[in-house]
């Protein structure tokens, strides 16, 4: 039996359902050392993609995964208003038009596919530079799986993503509205906690996605947590702000109306609910609606607070919070960089 990207519960499963108990196992390295992961906080995901390709890949080839076909259309599109060779690539496309793309992008040189997951199975294109995510996949085996198409001629490559609290919102929607079974639910939601894990690491990005293969390594050097080590801070005090905040609100509300609250902002919604006469309003003016973003966003992949889809994205506590809220466990948060807007260099003549 011979399959690629298995974590070890799934090797595991391999033997079984195969009865290859007795077969010996062969298992090689995982590591890519020649990719370079990059993962980064989402802001506008279209124009941080577009300065990543125009700054570190112009006129290279690459693939953007999408999670829609309508996103793919779309990004695509946009891509090629800014002068992005880009084609798109989903199932819903015409036959002829999807295999005319898949040749284009294998045969000519600095083409961008915009794909949905349904693009890369097969493609042996060696000189992909890189793999963008402007979704989360659902797995760390499907991230390693669709960012393992990017240098294959073993030349530098990269790996990059943009990740926001959305995106995690999204993937428990789509867990939660599955048909499956509640044990295929449990693995799946695991495999996002391990991939949310990898998003919000302060350590080698590299170290903590072969480990989930069951690999040992040191610090690569190599990925954006090795290069520009990111700060931690205590996070105690602002994550008990913000459970509190979704306790007294009737844990009812989503992250932005929270974020008023807590900051003091008399919206329109906020008067409705009588918001500003709870004892949470303004106790967070201390920090800005994108720290408070970031605050919520790693709440929940810490596993402190839950999104329930069937009350519109509203955010509950779960029982983890309860230590944190009675300040018997610490929370230590990843600080993230400040954005900077950046300006394009007058060319010279």
């Amino acid at each position: 039996a011979l399959t690629a990207t298995a974590d070890p519960l799934t090797r595991q499963e391999i033997v079984e359902r195969l009865a290859l108990h007795d077969a010996r196992v062969f298992v090689s390295s995982f590591d890519r050392p020649n990719i370079r992961y990059t993962i980064v906080d989402k802001a506008d995901g279209r124009a941080q993609l577009l300065a990543f390709v125009r700054e570190s890949h112009a006129g290279e080839a690459g693939i953007v995964y999408c999670l829609s076909r309508r996103k793919v259309d779309e990004t695509a599109a946009w891509l090629v208003t800014k002068e992005v060779d880009a084609i798109p690539y989903h199932a819903g496309m015409e036959t002829s038009e999807r295999t005319a793309n898949q040749m284009r992008f294998q045969r000519d040189d600095g083409v961008v596919v915009v794909a949905t997951i349904a693009f890369g199975m097969g493609i042996d294109k060696p000189d992909v530079r890189f793999v963008a995510h402007l979704d989360l996949p659902k797995s760390i085996e499907g991230y390693y799986q669709e960012t393992g198409r990017a240098g294959r001629d073993g030349q530098p490559a990269d790996a990059w993503m943009v990740y926001g609290l959305g995106d995690v919102v999204q993937q428990r929607r789509m867990i939660e509205a599955s048909e499956a079974g509640e044990e295929h639910k449990r693995v799946a939601s695991a495999k996002l906690d391990a991939l949310l894990g990898l998003c919000e690491t302060a350590q080698c990005r590299r170290v903590r996605l072969l480990a989930y293969f069951g690999e040992d390594s040191a610090p690569c050097g190599n990925c954006d947590t090795c290069l520009n080590p990111p700060e931690t801070w205590d996070a105690t005090v602002a994550a008990q702000k913000a459970l509190s905040a979704i306790y007294r609100t009737g844990q009812r509300f989503g992250a932005v109306h929270l974020v008023d609250v807590l900051r003091g902002k008399e919206t329109e919604r906020v008067l409705r609910w009588d918001h500003q006469q709870l004892g949470v309003f303004g106790i967070g003016s201390d920090l800005d609606e994108a720290a408070w973003r970031d605050v919520f966003r790693q709440l929940v992949a810490l596993g402190l607070v839950h999104v329930d889809h069937a009350a519109y994205g509203a955010l509950r506590l779960t029982p983890a919070s309860r230590p944190v809220l009675k300040g018997e466990q610490p929370v230590e948060m990843r600080r993230t960089a400040p954005r900077v807007r950046r300006t394009r260099k007058a060319r010279t003549v």
